[in-house]
């Protein structure tokens, strides 16, 4: 499964997603799981496994994504931690939820359309640049663990590091865009943690999966994207304080949408 076209295709992902991560707070697991379900169906892996583990793996590499750009996001102080230890719990029960339950069940097309789905819908958001008005206050416990439940249940589903969802329900609750974005790269660490864990039990005893696979999680993808976006995560970071993020947005957005189309060919034609 190792060969030197491989490692150079996952090492320009890895690059890319950290850069991303940093920038936008997204994790990169949106233009990662696309790309690797390419790379795993060129050697031979049929579509349902290769969805399930391009998903797995692009949340697994976000776990040392995250670690690397919430790093640099802390160092400038825009990180709310107190925000964090609220969503963290639900987070957890629904990342659960999705990568140990749902994701097993469903079958690999079906995952496709789902995620074709928030693509769509996240380039849409980018593109438009549209922000929720702030009209209220964070709600008590309660209310941020079923958040957290939500967040953490969607990003599962679709392999993502739940920033499409978290930083626009931070800026509907009076959270500024920056500490909005800085607290989405700092989530991504639960996020993926948790559903990584559901991703590796879940798929623990399929004999139908490649060889170097832990659970759904495909180690060669892993080890390449994840040690070549922790240099680059710290870069976008940088970049979010000083780039215009509107641009960058739109610009990735059109990217997004020819992955969307990708991914709901290979959904209806599997």
């Amino acid at each position: 499964m190792f060969d030197p076209l491989m490692v150079m295709e996952l090492a320009v992902l890895g690059l890319g997603a950290g850069l991303l991560a940093g920038m936008l707070g997204i994790g990169g697991g949106m233009l990662i799981a696309p790309f690797v379900s390419i790379i795993l169906e060129r050697r031979g892996v049929g579509t349902d496994i290769s969805v399930k583990m391009a998903i797995a793996t692009s949340m697994a590499m976000i776990v040392f994504t995250s670690l690397s750009s919430v790093r640099a996001h802390h160092q400038r102080g825009t990180v709310r931690w107190d925000i964090v230890k609220a969503l963290a719990p639900g987070i957890a029960l629904g990342g659960a939820l999705a990568s140990a339950g749902l994701f097993a069940i469903l079958k690999g097309s079906a995952l496709s359309l789902i995620f074709a789905a928030f693509v769509g819908f996240s380039a849409t958001q980018m593109l438009l640049n549209r922000q929720p008005k702030a009209n209220r206050e964070l709600p008590g416990w309660k209310g941020q663990t079923l958040a957290g439940i939500a967040i953490g249940f969607l990003s599962g589903l679709v392999g993502a590091g739940g920033g499409f969802v978290s930083v626009p329900y931070m800026v509907a609750h009076n959270v500024l865009i920056l500490n909005a974005v800085s607290t989405s790269a700092a989530l991504g660490f639960p996020i993926a943690f948790f559903n990584t864990i559901g991703y590796i039990v879940s798929g623990w005893h399929n004999e139908a999966l490649p060889p170097w696979s832990l659970g759904y999680v495909w180690l060669p993808g892993l080890l390449v994207t994840a040690s070549c976006s922790v240099w680059t995560a710290p870069l976008g970071a940088k970049l979010a304080h000083r780039l215009n993020l509107v641009m960058l947005k739109r610009i990735f957005a059109i990217m997004l949408y020819g992955l969307c189309a990708y991914m709901v060919q290979k959904g209806l034609n599997a």
